[in-house]
């Protein structure tokens, strides 16, 4: 008996990506300016490349004044980007609990997706309790085997924080200026694309080059800092 629910298509398996933002009001002026304009370029670029067999969740959680899940997990080309603003201090401990917890809870992210790319950003030094929260997250259960990337900009940033974030193959990222916080998450982009042509998504590319130069392995020179 011909029966047409037998001749649906597949649905996409989602590949998330999860921003996790420091939008204290050290971000303010340029700083998160160029982060406005680096998202929304990323969102733009993951749009274009939906396709049949791979579809990009993103979400965005900000910590600052207060921690927010700014995006919840939303197509890219769906997501509506309002501006962010800066204001507060540092929670980054708690912003990582609220990402562990997104990560961890099956009925957010469906054990079907693949491995998430987990990206911090940061210009400053946690003001609340990290060092649990961080251990946790890339030690134990699903969070532990995400692809993680971070970016330290300016002086102040927790070298130690972000250091300890990141998953081999990638490298800390320092920004000298604002601009090159658009340089950073054009190597995200790469990264993830990367993912989504792969004939296996859950494997995490090696290093990603640019004609840009970025700061990789020095942090700016301090003395240098006014």
């Amino acid at each position: 008996m011909f029966d047409p629910k037998k001749f649906t298509t597949p649905a996409a398996r989602p590949l998330p990506v999860v921003l996790l933002l420091d939008v204290s009001y050290s971000m303010s002026g340029d700083k998160i300016e160029n982060l406005n304009k680096a998202v929304k370029d990323m969102l733009d670029t993951f749009a274009q490349e939906e396709k049949m067999e791979t579809e990009i969740l993103v979400s965005v959680i900000t910590f600052g004044n207060q921690i927010d899940l700014y995006v919840p997990y939303t197509k890219a080309s769906q997501v509506q980007w309002q501006d962010l603003q800066a204001n507060g201090m540092t929670p980054m401990g708690t912003a990582l609990k609220m990402a562990k917890a997104m990560i961890e809870d099956k009925k957010t992210t469906p054990p079907r997706a693949y491995r998430p790319t987990i990206v911090l950003v940061s210009d400053g030094q946690p003001n609340d309790s990290w060092e649990k929260p961080l251990e946790d997250f890339i030690s134990e259960g699903r969070s532990s085997k995400c692809d993680r990337m971070a970016m330290a900009i300016g002086r102040d940033a927790d070298e130690i924080v972000l250091k300890r974030f990141i998953k081999p193959p990638h490298e800390l990222f320092y920004a000298e200026n604002a601009g090159q916080l658009h340089e950073f998450f054009q190597r995200v982009t790469m990264s993830v694309t990367k993912r989504t042509r792969s004939k296996n998504p859950n494997e995490i590319p090696g290093s990603i080059e640019l004609d840009q130069n970025i700061s990789k392995k020095q942090p700016p020179n301090k003395d240098d800092e006014q």
